[in-house]
């Protein structure tokens, strides 16, 4: 289901609108004005540090005014940016590049590592504790999306079990808990802060561990309408992106107490403590490692040999990293 909020009243409005008549009518020409930015979120642990973003107040104290979109599952606002339904949202490298080959989807920054939050969880009752196990039994994966894809293609490929060997159950991560407890399924491919949950209830056990195989960056995407509409809100908007990283290092109870009151409101009951333990899997650094470049072009020669796209992108236009520069002047 999709949620939507917005960052943009009808005070505010009435007031941007005041001062720009007022400087109209001293002959004050105005500064640009800065788009509202249309915010994709998944609402698992990946989503949350920009949950976190839309609660701070600091796009707010950067100028931007956002309406907020919010999916399980990064594929989705990849799919939703695609159709032009929302202006930015973030999801992983292979999710990244699908959006590129289908829609021209631009990275505006590398935002997180991931790899920690992601695992192969196995029923406890079955007492498994190898991936190559789940041959013949029910896996829950979200389809399609980075985690379900990496799953399929590497972890499942290296354990010597390809498509056929398991029963891939289709499913919302946010959905796999509950499959788990009543039996439905085996296993699933999930993340934080659902395998924590699963393990603190006694469902299930971790059987892989996806930073094993792959660190997962997770990257802020814009459609590229936006990004050459209005490149001065994006590099506002990446000023608010430090400033989330910054608290995340320095002050992670604060952080931790916003984005728990999210799952608690939901419905979803844990221990703070469990919380914590799987907040701290997610690693904020914004930035453009060097190393980016030769792992986005690993997956992408997946896609290609997959005929999931056609061609690997031109780096320059597919990561444009000038904004985030100017945003850390």
């Amino acid at each position: 289901m999709t949620i939507l909020h917005t960052g943009m009243n009808r005070r505010t409005m009435l007031a941007g609108a005041s001062a720009g008549a007022l400087a109209l009518g001293l002959g004050v020409k105005p500064a640009a004005a800065l788009e509202t930015v249309r915010q994709g979120y998944q609402t698992n642990m990946w989503g949350m540090p920009t949950y976190y973003l839309l609660r701070s107040g600091l796009l707010e104290k950067h100028g931007v005014k956002f309406e907020e979109f919010a999916v399980p599952s990064g594929n989705l606002t990849m799919q939703q940016m695609v159709a032009r339904q929302v202006d930015m949202g973030t999801y992983a490298g292979p999710s990244l590049v699908l959006g590129h080959d289908k829609g021209g989807l631009v990275g505006i920054a590398m935002i997180e590592y991931v790899g920690k939050t992601a695992r192969v969880m196995a029923r406890k009752d079955l007492g498994l504790t190898k991936v190559e196990q789940l041959k013949g039994l029910k896996v829950a994966n979200q389809t399609g999306s980075s985690t379900g894809n990496i799953f399929v293609d590497q972890i499942a490929t290296k354990a010597g079990l390809h498509k056929g060997d398991y029963q891939e159950i289709r499913m919302n991560v946010n959905d796999m808990v509950a499959a788990m407890a009543a039996k439905t399924v085996d296993a699933m491919v999930n993340v934080e802060p659902y395998n924590a949950i699963a393990e603190a209830d006694g469902l299930a056990n971790s059987i892989a561990d996806f930073y094993d195989f792959d660190k997962l960056p997770v990257f802020m995407a814009a459609t590229p309408e936006f990004v050459e509409k209005s490149p001065q809100t994006v590099v506002a908007y990446l000023k608010a992106w430090l400033e989330v990283a910054k608290d995340f290092k320095e002050q992670p109870k604060k952080v931790a107490d916003t984005i728990y009151s999210f799952y608690t409101s939901k419905g979803y009951k844990m221990a703070p403590e469990t919380f914590a333990k799987a907040l701290a899997r997610v690693e904020v650094q914004p930035g453009w490692p060097a190393d980016l470049v030769p792992y986005m072009t690993h997956h992408s020669e997946i896609l290609v040999q997959e005929k999931k796209i056609k061609a690997v992108p031109d780096w320059k236009k597919a990561l444009r990293t000038e904004f985030l520069k100017q945003a850390g002047a």
